[in-house]
């Protein structure tokens, strides 16, 4: 019986098909991250005297910035393994899975600066309303990885031991039937990152714009760096270098830069505005 605590089976990629369309679980879980988080970012704006209209703007912004960027990334990362020779329309079929979330923040980053001097906001005080929001996706998107089988760790016999189909499975390791459910182990410490942001949030109302974005960058980079290193189909950089372990020491560097020049020189960072 302990075997069978919290093995994890996906019933499928799918919700529903009707006739040629069909509902997958991956693009349904994107809508309701986006929906819930626009919902959070609008309640955490207006606790900052930003208008609750601006959030459902950015978030326009965002989507344009943040999905074809989180494509184009992986993609450019997985091209010789997984897309190079398959049809064109390959790199377009966001909807089987193959999103990552480095490129994402990359693109909605890029999308928030804009946006930022476009209406004279500062970027850091939007991205420290967002930040909550964004992990809450990311706690709700991972399990998209669920349903798709994909990004799990290596064989496991633990009681939360995740089954993954043969046709899913790593070359080398067609015999195995249980993997790390790397994707909960995310989703929960996203959950745990979560937390700690609207704590942050909530308990010191005058902390210096960028705060929330660089404890972000600390503790999901973390998390992930860890997790990372369980999973079986990490994007690599040559044979060795796992690109989100290297993204995440680098993100863990400039979160802490970042913090120590807030509170220890006192200093603010470059912004698109004035702050006040």
């Amino acid at each position: 019986m302990l075997s069978l605590i919290a093995e994890f089976t996906s019933p499928g990629a799918e919700l529903f098909r009707l006739g040629p369309m069909s509902l997958r679980w991956y693009g349904l879980l994107i809508a309701i991250a986006v929906i819930l988080g626009t919902f959070l970012a609008q309640k955490l704006a207006e606790r900052r005297g930003l208008p609750g209209e601006v959030i459902s703007d950015l978030a326009i912004w965002l989507i344009v910035g943040a999905i074809p960027c989180a494509r184009l990334y992986y993609v450019a990362f997985a091209w010789h393994e997984r897309y190079q020779g398959q049809p064109w329309t390959k790199v377009f079929a966001i909807w089987e899975g193959g999103i990552a979330i480095h490129g994402a923040i990359l693109g909605g980053a890029i999308a928030a600066w804009l946006f930022a001097r476009r209406r004279q906001i500062s970027v850091w005080v939007l991205a420290d309303v967002v930040m909550p929001s964004l992990i809450l996706g990311q706690a709700i998107g991972r399990w998209g990885n669920f349903f798709n089988s994909e990004a799990f760790g290596t064989p496991t016999d633990l009681p939360w031991k995740l089954y993954i189909p043969p046709e899913r499975r790593p070359s080398g390791l067609m015999q195995v039937e249980y993997f790390h459910p790397t994707f909960l182990y995310e989703s929960l410490w996203n959950l745990v990152v979560l937390s700690v942001l609207i704590t942050v949030f909530n308990r010191f109302p005058r902390a210096r714009a960028g705060t929330l974005v660089m404890i972000y960058a600390i503790s999901y980079s973390v998390g992930r760096f860890w997790i990372e290193g369980l999973r079986t189909d990490s994007l690599m950089v040559g044979n060795t270098l796992r690109v989100a372990q290297v993204v995440s020491l680098v993100a863990i560097a400039l979160g802490v830069l970042g913090l120590a020049w807030l509170y220890g020189l006192r200093r603010s960072l470059p912004d698109t505005a004035s702050q006040t």
